[in-house]
């Protein structure tokens, strides 16, 4: 089976939850109260795509937006460059002589 690179797209992740939590009618104050945080900071850095939410974070994101994670994550499939890499990785290694 081939390696499958992905790719998170931070700040389009961003925008998916900013635009989740207004179509479920959420506010950023609820979740926050929602995670129990002393303050918004953490949410608002979520929206603005400067920072995703930890995996625990993303579980309750779901859970509150009756979704899967993965319909919260904006993925950017197969990288190219990866898959260069490893192909010529791996004929450079089926060149080299087998040793028994």
């Amino acid at each position: 089976m081939e390696p499958i690179y992905l790719s998170i797209q931070q700040k389009e992740t961003g925008s998916r939850i900013k635009s989740l939590l207004r179509e479920s009618g959420y506010t950023v104050r609820d979740i926050q109260n929602a995670m129990g945080f002393e303050n918004p900071q953490a949410v608002y850095k979520w929206i603005s795509g400067k920072c995703l939410p930890s995996l625990d974070n993303f579980l309750i994101l779901s859970r509150l937006l009756n979704t899967s994670i993965e319909d919260i994550l904006v993925i950017d499939g197969d990288i190219p460059r990866f898959r260069i890499i490893l192909n010529y990785t791996q004929r450079w290694q089926e060149s080299l002589p087998r040793f028994r």
